[in-house]
């Protein structure tokens, strides 16, 4: 071996171990020391109690069907929770052409319990853009919650009845979440084959170009980051050629704002979800709106006026129930025997009266 080749390898070797050096780091470091609100950039005079900071940071997981979000789901959890159980926590589909995939808004917070952030699990994109564009105007603009049904018109008959049947055993929460950031989750596979396939094939490009630029997932100039899946049933060099091919069609950097994440415990993949989860939180908190004073004023007005009816309503009730329990002075009067006569006077009984 030459001298060369020599001090090659062993460069190499000393730049393994300091990646193994900095993945020791990153697994004892916890990255949910993060709380909503600690990235906020505090401009323009405003302190962190000026914003809307939410209980828990809501990370939207949206992309076509068989892109891998379930997948993502579980190799968040396995990278970043200790209790993680080795199935996952999201039921991912096998056969998604055969199958339903994901029907119902699934909320899973990281870690459980916690107060950090969560991921919401949702139904994949339908081949009408109608369709798209209704589903996800109703997440961004009213929010998302754990356990709601996600139907379409498309559906046909014996898919809403199995889907209604499902939504009777299933439990629905009553809040809802504003979405705080996006993450787009595409299937790496498919992406290669609509770059140098057939029209029918590139409609995959073309569906997943006209989502991401959709307005309502953009959060001032930041748009959605973009996670590659499956990338561990391709090549390195595949890999690289989609993730270039993906940044140059949605007009984003492909180093910063798209993320390889391959199904598997490695850990480069380790550290991709630690970048991707840091550009989207450092994102939410970047973006978060500012509180509404005049509503907070509004809602204490109304407080304030509701109480002073109530007061008022408890004086009144109390005068009219005072009133019909005051002793009447009729009533006392006939109550007295005035005698008849001065014959009926007993002088006797009273003579004390004036000897005294």
């Amino acid at each position: 071996m030459c001298l060369s080749c020599r001090r090659f390898a062993t460069l190499l070797q000393l730049l393994l171990l300091f990646y193994k050096y900095i993945y020791m780091i990153l697994m004892w470091w916890s990255p949910f020391s993060y709380t909503p609100g600690s990235w906020v950039d505090k401009k323009g005079g405003m302190d962190l109690s000026d914003y809307d900071v939410p209980n828990a940071t809501s990370l939207l997981l949206i992309g076509p069907k068989g892109s891998g979000k379930s997948s993502l789901v579980n190799n968040i959890s396995r990278a970043l929770e200790n209790d993680a159980p080795p199935s996952g926590r999201a039921q991912v589909s096998y056969n998604y052409a055969a199958g339903e995939g994901t029907c119902f808004l699934h909320e899973y917070l990281i870690p459980r319990g916690s107060g950090s952030f969560c991921l919401y699990d949702t139904r994949s994109f339908s081949t009408d853009s109608s369709e798209n564009q209704k589903m996800l105007k109703r997440w961004m603009t009213k929010g998302v919650r754990h356990g709601e049904l996600v139907g379409r018109k498309s559906d046909n008959m014996t898919l809403k009845a199995r889907l209604k049947c499902k939504a009777r055993r299933c439990f629905s929460s009553s809040q809802f979440r504003a979405v705080d950031f996006v993450i787009f989750v595409v299937n790496g596979i498919s992406v290669l084959e609509s770059m140098n396939s057939d029209d029918e094939k590139q409609q995959y490009s073309e569906m997943i170009a006209s989502n991401i630029n959709n307005p309502l997932l953009s959060f001032k100039d930041d748009k959605p980051v973009v996670v590659i899946t499956h990338g561990d049933l391709l090549s390195l060099s595949d890999r690289v050629r989609v993730r270039t091919y993906v940044g140059e069609l949605l007009g984003v950097c492909p180093t910063r704002q798209i993320f390889d994440i391959p199904e598997n415990n490695e850990s480069s993949t380790t550290l991709a979800i630690y970048d991707m989860l840091t550009h989207c939180l450092d994102r939410a908190d970047r973006n978060l709106p500012a509180k509404d004073w005049s509503m907070t004023m509004a809602k204490v007005c109304a407080i304030v006026h509701l109480l002073f009816w109530i007061v008022m309503a408890m004086f009144v009730i109390s005068g009219f129930f005072g009133f019909h329990t005051r002793p009447s002075v009729t009533s006392s009067i006939e109550e007295v025997e005035i005698p008849s006569s001065m014959d009926d006077v007993e002088w006797a009984e009273i003579r004390h009266l004036w000897s005294d």
